[in-house]
């Protein structure tokens, strides 16, 4: 009928007033961002801006926490010494002093280094030890390839100290610490986390387990942040190889002393500390800032 008035249906979505016209279209920037209002969801279905925003932020507030939580972690365990490891720490440092100040060249290599190289530093400090009436030796791990890791094999130094009534105590000495944990396309967070590590590390070998442990467990978030892959060479399995391996002792100028499977776990600590700022020769300084432990 003319002139009659057309009653269109509209359709109650919800409490809150909104409403559906048939025939509505809907435009391409409200599918993108999800503001569909003519599109009839059912209310447990629904998903809105500010649960999203909540989500991120629970995202970023647990992500804060970690990366504090590995500082804390890492701080504790640095921290912590011992009588043993005191003494040890002082005589290696003592002997790169001396090293440092000494005009003659240890570097013994057929091609000689300026400044000298790391393997015939790690011989001449493993020397003075021993002349200071220390159990050094030149230890080198080796471990087999598996499914979760590559071979490989790692030179330190190590000494083992019998004056402990807990029996001997392993103590290990590595010169080269903090570069062993650094990544080249790390996070902000994980580098501030590895500035903590000194370059040169005295430490018994509980500690150091612990350590190797919040360190591996970092490079693993660090890499699930930034959408890479680990390397089979950054996971805690192979990580640990390199000082807990099958490992073969040796002192200088003499024939390997022996292959060990791993001494007994000991219950003592870790003492670190840098000797590359103020003793290490010439051309040996990594890039980082080290803390020294005192």
């Amino acid at each position: 009928m003319a002139g009659a008035m057309v009653r269109i249906p509209v359709i109650r979505r919800s409490s809150d007033d909104i409403y559906e016209f048939p025939g509505t279209t809907v435009s391409l920037a409200d599918m993108v961002l999800g503001f569909i209002e003519e599109v009839e969801v059912p209310p447990e279905n629904t998903t809105s801006g500010s649960d999203e925003d909540d989500e991120n932020s629970c995202s970023v507030e647990e992500n804060k926490a970690f990366w504090e939580e590995q500082d804390q972690l890492l701080q504790a365990t640095l921290c912590k010494t011992s009588s043993v490891e005191s003494k040890i720490r002082q005589a290696t440092k003592e002997a790169v002093r001396e090293i440092n100040s000494s005009s003659a060249e240890y570097c013994v290599c057929s091609r000689p280094v300026a400044g000298g190289c790391r393997k015939c530093l790690r011989t001449e400090i493993c020397k003075r030890l021993i002349d200071s009436g220390y159990n050094c030796a030149i230890c080198k791990s080796k471990w087999r390839s598996s499914t979760n890791a590559p071979a490989g094999e790692h030179t330190y130094l190590e000494v083992l100290d019998k004056s402990s009534k807990r029996g001997e105590i392993r103590v290990v000495i590595e010169l080269n610490f903090r570069a062993e944990f650094e990544m080249a396309r790390a996070s902000e967070n994980y580098n501030r986390l590895i500035s903590w590590l000194p370059e040169v590390f005295v430490g018994k070998a509980d500690r150091l387990r612990a350590l190797i442990k919040i360190l591996c467990c970092a490079a693993k978030t660090c890499m699930k942040e930034k959408k890479m892959h680990l390397g089979p060479w950054r996971k805690h399995k192979y990580v640990q190889a390199k000082w807990f391996g099958t490992l073969e002792r040796s002192t200088p100028g003499s024939l390997p002393v022996g292959f060990s499977h791993g001494p007994p776990k000991p219950k003592a600590s870790i003492l670190t500390f840098d000797l590359l700022e103020s003793a290490m020769p010439a051309g040996l300084h990594c890039a980082g800032t080290a803390v020294e432990v005192v």
